[in-house]
């Protein structure tokens, strides 16, 4: 299956900012396109707006002068649905309602060739709810492309229930050769990034509800140590807080309330006293000319110790033993026990797991990190009980190492690895389900939302019982159901162990 002929006409419906940059894509990729909006002003506006664009980036440099003139004579607003006749794709970008959208639809069947294909740029709403009522089905699919849609490469091109395989390749095709890079997925709720993302606010959210870090220290921590652009706060306060809470209202909804999905009751709370973000000057942090944003909690100086032992194979955290050593701090290593690092007090610095530190005489726990020599800090938890000489060991056996280091409350997986757990898990359940490949999921959370490594990239990274271990231990102290692991995780542990030759245990005798 081919992509659609340059020749060809591809029309955009809605002519806001989001049906502009559409209008864009495609007119640089050798379209003519036309513009059709329900109110005709709005039409003629968003045309001078995409010509007027071009022009800038042609007189910046950007774009041949010869190319810019060219484009500008193949972009037209559209009087009625009837001017789009010709079209050989037509690309929605109206309001989220699924009544408007599933109307408008049905009287461009009325309109356009048994052989064109019908988008929808819809984040939110099902594709195969909006195709019901047509016809010809099949030549229905979603493609969400992301605001800017001219600057970022992501499409996600959803297939509904009824959609053809040819049509879904074809509007692949046509993607990728407008030079963006499209992903498949199937029509789930949020399809894939705004499913897959859930976890990066929610957990977050739930530090910051158990008290366990304030906004601005685990902001810190997911950007100097798991290698996040921003931080979930700053970035919903960006994106508006009403509508990053609507959308995981919406997924929440659409997966009949799973306990995986529930919403935050500190954003809710934010939104109804219309704290919403940068748009209203104050969200989770304040915004202004005379505002003062807070500074993520950091650790005193504390003196490293000048020994450690390594117990056992640290796994992610490998890198540590070079680097301590590295900083002229002597290190033993024993292959016996653990995974831990004995400390001269006697305490042991552990890496998070999804247990508390309460529950053992002298342990502090450290996060996970996307790269332990790379990051700049570290997150450490302990509990009351903890000795406040094991807790300056770890403290200054980081700072040693040349990071800053946040010591946050007693909260089981820490802040990085439950995030990058529950995405893992997120991803494998999605994968299971056939929402959409391994590497598709990747792609997306890459492109669509500058993740540092997609979610499978994580798991080959960590190993595959890595996440399960963590989540079991997790759900087993938060209960409830949300970090229970899913099914689709636990059998990645059990597949990976027969590819590896081990006898499955007690499972295999079960299933006998």
């Amino acid at each position: 299956m081919t992509a659609i002929e340059r020749s060809r006409t591809v029309a955009v419906i809605g002519a806001g900012t989001m049906g502009q940059g559409i209008a864009q894509v495609a007119l640089l990729a050798g379209h003519r396109v036309l513009v059709y909006d329900i109110d005709a002003s709005l039409a003629a506006d968003g045309v001078a707006f995409v010509q007027d664009r071009l022009d800038r980036m042609a007189a910046r440099g950007r774009l041949d002068r010869a190319e810019a003139e060219e484009a500008l004579g193949r972009i037209a607003a559209a009087g009625t649905l009837a001017d789009l006749a010709e079209a050989s794709l037509v690309i929605e970008a109206v309001v989220e309602n699924a009544t408007v959208k599933q109307a408008l639809f049905g009287a461009l069947e009325e309109v356009v060739s048994p052989d064109a294909l019908l988008a929808t740029n819809t984040s939110s709403l099902s594709v195969t709810e909006l195709a019901a009522g047509l016809a010809h089905p099949g030549r229905f699919l979603g493609l969400h492309f992301f605001n800017p849609a001219p600057l970022l490469p992501l499409v996600e091109v959803v297939s509904g229930f009824a959609t053809d395989p040819a049509a879904a390749e074809r509007a692949y095709r046509t993607v990728l050769g407008w030079g963006k890079t499209p992903v498949r997925c199937a029509d789930t709720p949020g399809f894939i990034v705004n499913r897959i993302a859930r976890p990066f606010y929610a957990e977050a959210f739930a530090v910051y509800e158990e008290q366990g870090a304030d906004p601005a220290t685990i902001d810190a921590v997911l950007r100097e140590c798991g290698g996040f652009k921003m931080g979930p706060f700053s970035l919903t306060d960006l994106i508006g807080q009403d509508v990053n809470e609507a959308v995981t209202r919406s997924v929440w909804e659409s997966f009949h309330r799973s306990p995986k999905f529930t919403p935050s009751l500190a954003q809710r709370r934010l939104v109804q006293s219309g704290r919403l973000g940068r748009k209203s000057g104050h969200g989770w942090f304040p915004y202004g000319p005379d505002a003062v944003l807070p500074e993520p909690h950091t650790a005193a100086p504390q003196e490293a110790p000048s020994k450690v032992t390594v117990v056992g194979d640290l796994g992610p955290a490998a890198d540590l033993a070079p680097m301590l050593e590295e900083a002229g701090i002597a290190v033993t290593t024993t292959g016996h026990g653990g995974p831990y690092i004995q400390l001269p007090g006697e305490g042991q610095l552990v890496l998070a797991d999804g247990k508390t530190s309460v529950e053992f005489s002298d342990v502090v726990y450290f996060d996970l990190a996307l790269d332990y020599r790379g990051a700049t800090r570290i997150a450490l938890s302990a509990s009351e009980d903890t000795s406040e000489r094991t807790l300056a060991e770890a403290v200054g056996l980081f700072q040693k190492l040349g990071k800053k280091v946040s010591v946050i409350g007693d909260v089981p997986g820490m802040i990085v690895a439950r995030t990058v757990a529950m995405l893992i898990d997120l991803t494998a359940d999605a994968v299971a389900r056939g929402a959409a490949r391994p590497e598709d999921i990747d792609t997306a959370m890459r492109l669509g939302v500058n993740y540092p490594l997609g979610p499978w990239e994580w798991h080959a990274r960590l190993g595959r019982d890595w996440a399960y271990d963590l989540l079991h231990h997790l759900d087993e102290r938060c209960p409830g159901g949300r970090y229970a692991p899913s099914l689709a995780l636990f059998r990645l542990g059990y597949a990976a162990d027969g590819e590896d030759g081990a006898d499955g245990g007690d499972g295999a005798e079960e299933t006998g």
